[in-house]
């Protein structure tokens, strides 16, 4: 079974883009829907077996993935990585700046070098990938670019270090927008709120319980797929978000909007979900 884009088919045949972070989750997601939409897609990361799996699979599924180590806190291999792939593919349609993480901490517990190398990670080399990516090619040639940030809004108590970076990503995403628009580059961000991936599996056991309570706080009261975000990321590389720039788009199941002083949340069953991802997996944590 192939993946089930809502997007026409061929969408984005003879482009090429670039997906950091494309080894597991919604990076993986948004790679695979990519390349069913016929994109040449380039997937980068860290580790080098998760990105050849990911691309063994949109191989297998007739897609068209190339894998490339990079850790996008390093300029040098930011810089480097960008180059090869115009060498190779000689073009750059879009960026998806996916790459990211964070912990559990309280705000008081969290070191400086702990709360630099968040930052460095979720905001730092986001930066460093788009600037080379408008400088090596989309400064003449125009282009697409998403960033992928989080349910910021209203403070993120207990994640306040990556709350700070997204944060700043969304506004930085609000800057380049003005700055490039003259080069016919658009510069948008996707905000995920409470998202069914694997990402869920990284924080420590002591905090399954917290995650497995997390959909009783939404309004919609449920997790979000992951190819709820991937098609928030398409529509906006996409031409019919030709008009839209310097935007965000919140994929969060109304989370921001829930204040439980003037509407307290209620348990219903009247969300159904979307998942086009054919491959998707249940994270361990909620598979209770």
């Amino acid at each position: 079974m192939p993946y089930e884009s809502n997007f026409k088919p061929g969408l984005f045949s003879g482009k090429t883009y670039i997906v950091t972070g494309g080894g597991s989750g919604i990076g993986r997601c948004v790679a695979h829907e990519l390349a069913a939409l016929s994109a040449d897609v380039v997937i980068m990361g860290r580790s080098r077996g998760k990105l050849e799996r990911v691309q063994s699979e949109i191989l297998e599924d007739g897609g068209r993935a190339t894998v490339l180590e990079c850790d996008i806190r390093e300029e040098a291999q930011v810089r480097d990585n960008v180059a090869a792939v115009l060498r190779r593919n000689g073009r750059i349609d879009g960026l998806v700046n996916n790459a990211g993480g964070q912990y559990r901490a309280e705000l008081k517990t969290i070191s400086t070098k702990g709360f630099e190398s968040v930052v460095r990670n979720n905001l730092t080399g986001g930066f460093i990938f788009m600037r080379e990516v408008y400088t090596q090619w989309m400064e003449s040639n125009g282009g697409a670019i998403v960033n992928i940030i989080a349910d910021i809004w209203n403070g993120w108590p207990n994640f306040s270090h990556s709350a700070a970076a997204r944060g700043g990503m969304n506004t930085l995403t609000e800057c380049a927008a003005c700055e490039w628009a003259e080069a016919n580059v658009r510069v948008n961000s996707v905000a995920p709120g409470a998202i069914m991936t694997s990402g869920l599996d990284t924080y420590d056991a002591v905090d399954d319980e917290y995650i497995r309570r997390v959909p009783t706080k939404v309004p919609m009261q449920r997790f979000g797929t992951e190819a709820e975000v991937s098609a928030a990321v398409v529509f906006l590389l996409s031409p019919s978000a030709a008009y839209v720039t310097g935007s965000c788009i919140r994929v969060d199941g109304g989370a921001p909007n829930a204040r439980e002083i003037w509407w307290p949340t209620r348990s219903h069953a009247g969300s159904e979900s979307f998942n086009g991802f054919h491959r998707a997996v249940k994270p361990r944590v909620l598979e209770v």
